[in-house]
């Protein structure tokens, strides 16, 4: 079995407002994302688990989505670091052999979904 991975980066914007009154999180402020896609998987007669240009049509077009916008307008659910992973998650999974998704909303923190 082996695990194939690319990742991804998009800048955006949200706020979280369910938070308390003086959470720095609550303000509306923006992040340089980063997200790994996983793909695991036995190799195909090509030598492949899957092609890393079939990753990256699938993904671009979420990319384009989410690049220079303010997450709360396109979400109605908490736009936090876990909704989104598993957004991306739920959206690649209707096409894509998706294993996990890492998203680093910061360079030092970041969410698995699904967690191992």
């Amino acid at each position: 079995m082996f695990t194939v991975t690319k990742e991804f980066r998009f800048e955006a914007a949200h706020a979280l407002p369910h938070l308390p009154e003086g959470h720095k999180c609550r303000r509306l402020h923006g992040h340089s994302y980063k997200f790994r896609v996983e793909v695991d998987g036995e190799l195909d007669e090509r030598g492949f688990v899957i092609d890393y240009a079939e990753i990256s049509a699938e993904v671009n077009p979420i990319v384009d989505y989410l690049d220079h916008k303010n997450l709360n307008d396109l979400f109605d659910f908490h736009t936090s670091a876990e909704n989104l992973a598993k957004w991306i998650f739920d959206e690649l999974s209707k096409t894509l052999a998706v294993s996990r998704i890492v998203l680093f909303e910061t360079a030092n923190t970041s969410v698995i979904y699904p967690a191992r």
